[in-house]
């Protein structure tokens, strides 16, 4: 492999294999990882890593880190360390299967935080120390600087924080990625902070490249190996419902004199449902959008070769392998259109209120009150995690919530009488969408909600139990109408799933 990626002589002298450079990280140790939605993450040393722990485990040693990203990685990541046991605390975010079952078998810590927190905890001392980071970036330049890759996330925070860093130098990741970033250095911490100066989506206010002290450098690794590029399910008739509610609320909302006709920066969460909305803005009508959000999938990607979008902020990619050959093949066409920033920026508060972000998440069930929760199945069991769903949903102008009405192919509703977890509270969710329909609760007290929810989202099978779940609340609840509830029935209603698999009587 060729080395013209690394042109810097101080840390070009410290190429080695990934097993040497593994090496550098100790049984207790923080890690710090590159990676977001599956982009940009380390390629070689975590398996390396993983090797290494096996061996200590055959000793009979103990060998375990605690593990820190942007949000999720790969099965090359967190998949072969968990496979491993290499895993003792991990956060912000993940999406491994093999993770996620040792979080829920209590093998793992997991702290399930909003992804605008993480970097800024780290500052703050709320984790402790960062021992090693081991980022992937695309190239090094003769001064030193770093030319991100794919993903951004929070690469900038575990450069200055760690004691010992690792490169991975990946010639996969396209050398004209330099100038597609922007990486705002000007962070304060309390008391001491300063505004954000961002004030439109595609505003530049940071350096396009990272920086690390070569004292810290420990290892370079040269790797050659795509990013995890899911291919994407095709559009079905629910998602294209949800997509034509969607754009069919924003036409009401510019007629209403409530947008403009151009809209306020999209923001849409990972996964099928939020891209195929994407795809519905391919046939309406509205032009010179932007988006501020965290991810670029295909759909983003449609927008902007359509012309509809004249640019995306985000910090991350997460595209299909079809979407990544198109964007690869065109690299130099989306330069100016697209902006990668830090995740402590693409997601920061200030900045989604100041730019009246209008934020488009999925979840896996809400209550008739408009409780949403994203993250746990049947109460109990972590799924994914809050993400950066939290962060644009509060803060957004205007949120949606998006699922199919029922899963498991209608055995379970997710529409409940009560969420078994609440990630969003009934106060910052404003818009939720099914199949079925859409429900506008902005302005609504509770009671109100109730009826919306449940005639315009809820399954048909459902509605009728869940009207007479919420008469019967009223009824035996004469002087607390303002949220009625029968709180053993609410449970109810998970736990006959969890004991027939059916949540039909």
């Amino acid at each position: 492999m060729t080395r013209s990626r690394i042109s810097c002589p101080v840390l070009a002298r410290r190429v080695v294999g990934a097993e040497e450079a593994a090496a550098a990280i100790r049984p207790g140790d923080s890690v710090g990882i590159s990676g977001f939605t599956g982009a940009g993450y380390p390629k070689a040393v975590p398996a390396a890593l993983a090797r290494r722990v096996g061996e200590a485990r055959r000793r009979g040693e103990e060998f375990r880190v605690q593990l820190w990203s942007g949000a999720s990685t790969a099965p090359e990541v967190d998949g072969v360390l968990a496979e491993a046991h290499a895993v003792s605390k991990r956060l912000p975010f993940q999406s491994d299967p093999v993770l996620r079952r040792l979080i829920n078998e209590g093998e793992i810590e997991y702290v399930d935080a909003h992804l605008s927190h993480s970097a800024q905890q780290m500052w703050f001392g709320f984790y402790g120390p960062l021992d090693v980071a081991v980022v992937e970036v695309a190239a090094v330049l003769p001064n030193g600087l770093l030319v991100p890759g794919s993903s951004v996330g929070n690469n900038k925070t575990w450069l200055e924080q760690a004691d010992r860093v690792i490169l991975e130098v990946n010639q996969w990741q396209p050398r004209d990625f330099e100038g597609f970033h922007d990486v705002y250095y000007g962070t304060r911490l309390p008391p001491h902070r300063a505004p954000i100066q961002l004030t439109s989506a595609m505003q530049r206010i940071g350096d396009p490249y990272l920086r690390v002290d070569p004292e810290k450098v420990v290892a370079v690794v040269e790797t050659d190996a795509p990013d995890r590029n899911s291919a994407l399910k095709p559009l079905d008739d629910d998602s294209r419902a949800m997509g034509e509610a969607i754009v069919d609320f924003l036409r009401h909302e510019v007629a209403a004199d409530r947008l403009p006709a151009d809209l306020l920066p999209l923001q849409s969460g990972v996964g099928n449902v939020a891209n195929a909305v994407m795809a519905s803005l391919l046939d309406a009508e509205f032009r010179g959008l932007t988006a501020y959000t965290e991810v670029i999938q295909d759909g983003l990607l449609d927008l902007l070769d359509a012309g509809i979008l004249s640019g995306v902020s985000a910090t991350s990619f997460g595209l299909s392998p079809d979407g990544v050959a198109r964007f690869n093949d065109h690299v130099a066409s989306y330069k100016g259109r697209i902006l990668l920033r830090s995740q402590e920026i693409s997601n920061h508060p200030e900045v989604v209120r100041r730019l009246g972000v209008i934020a488009i998440n999925g979840m896996i069930e809400a209550d008739i009150y408009g409780n949403v929760n994203s993250t746990h199945l049947m109460a109990s069991s972590i799924m994914n995690g809050i993400g950066g769903s939290g962060d644009f949903a509060r803060n957004a102008y205007l949120n949606f919530f998006v699922s199919p009405s029922t899963a498991k192919g209608g055995a379970i509703s997710s529409v409940v009488p009560f969420v078994s977890h609440v990630d969003h509270t009934e106060h910052d969710v404003q818009v939720l969408v099914t199949e079925q329909g859409l429900a506008d609760l902005r302005g609504l007290s509770p009671l109100a909600r109730t009826s919306r929810i449940i005639d315009r989202c809820a399954h048909p099978d459902y509605r009728d139990q869940l009207h007479d779940y919420l008469a019967r609340s009223i009824a035996e609840r004469p002087h607390a109408r303002h949220t009625p509830h029968l709180l053993d029935e609410a449970l109810s209603w998970h736990q006959r799933y969890l004991s027939t698999g059916r949540m039909l009587p």
